[in-house]
């Protein structure tokens, strides 16, 4: 039927904002066709809860779905926006095989570092504890199945002025970073326009990588309690704690505050990844390097011990 819609295209702006500019987004992305949803979730109440807002969102897909049973998604969320879609489609596994492809734009699905440092023991710091959440298991489950497309700001060597460049990163998602955009101007930029018209042209699939073994390496990492992605600024600061044939190495620092820093460099120490966790995950950090040191201890050249 001509009047049904080509697809409905989800667009969800993040924290503190407004749904004014990612729906510029959309429409610059939509067809004449295309029906836009794009809840605007409040200024404040972005400040306080996620629940209630994974809530609003997914009963907002709820009707549209009833509406169009048998019309394809496409899903784009800004920082926070992203999250929430994670969070709605873990809740929502049979929307999985509707959706065209998901966007996720600025969206620290590792945790935000600022969040960490905010509600370092994610009490519940109004939506801190929820911004700093790791969800990148979830995440893993969800983009084996859905097409998904990463976009990442870098205007200062390792992050978009707020969310890590390493927090965005996905095993299963198409990434794709973009130096001198910072993480408001991700939310409605000619660039990120064409980038995401490129990626639905191609008939998108999930992406598999065969991962080489820093990724490894910063896998293990990214799954110890606490460990939180982080900016290479310090990098210069660490010191070798375990090191690998190849001269891949792990190196450590420990903040003024005594916040311990871990970071993953190849042979021409330029870091590959940089996290850290708070003061009660410290002796977690120390037994997951432990755990890594046994486990490929055959290919460890200067170790622990």
């Amino acid at each position: 039927m001509d009047h049904l819609p080509d697809f409905i295209l989800f667009a969800q702006h993040g924290w503190a904002d407004s749904n004014e500019e990612i729906s510029q987004l959309a429409k610059a992305l939509a067809t004449e066709k295309t029906k836009i949803i794009s809840p605007n979730l409040g200024w404040i109440k972005t400040w306080l809860n996620i629940e209630p807002l994974i809530e609003r969102v997914s009963e907002k897909a709820q009707t549209t779905l009833e509406e169009y049973p048998n019309i394809p998604w496409r899903i784009i969320g800004h920082s926070m926006g992203g999250l929430i879609w994670l969070e709605v489609l873990h809740q929502n596994p049979q929307w999985w095989e509707k959706i065209h492809s998901f966007t996720l734009i600025a969206s620290p699905v590792g945790g935000a570092d600022l969040a960490r440092i905010i509600d370092p023991l994610s009490i519940g710091v109004g939506i801190a504890a929820d911004l700093g959440k790791n969800r990148r298991l979830i995440a893993d489950r969800i983009t084996k199945i859905v097409p998904t497309l990463v976009i990442a700001g870098n205007i200062d060597n390792g992050s978009d002025g707020t969310i890590p460049v390493s927090s965005t990163k996905l095993s299963y998602g198409h990434f794709v970073c973009l130096p001198n955009l910072s993480h408001s101007q991700l939310k409605n930029h000619s660039s990120v326009v064409e980038i995401i018209q490129k990626f639905w042209k191609t008939s998108p699939t999930p992406a598999l990588f065969e991962k080489d073994f820093p990724t490894v390496l910063i896998d293990r990492l990214q799954l110890i309690l606490g460990m939180t992605d982080g900016h290479p600024r310090d990098f210069e600061k660490a010191k070798p704690y375990l090191s690998f044939e190849g001269g891949i190495s792990i190196e450590l620092w420990k903040n003024p505050l005594n916040i311990l820093h871990v970071y993953v460099a190849n042979d021409q120490q330029e870091c590959l990844y940089a996290g850290f966790v708070g003061w009660i995950h410290s002796e977690g950090l120390y037994q997951g390097l432990e755990a890594i040191h046994q486990d490929y201890y055959q290919l460890v050249i200067h170790g622990l011990d």
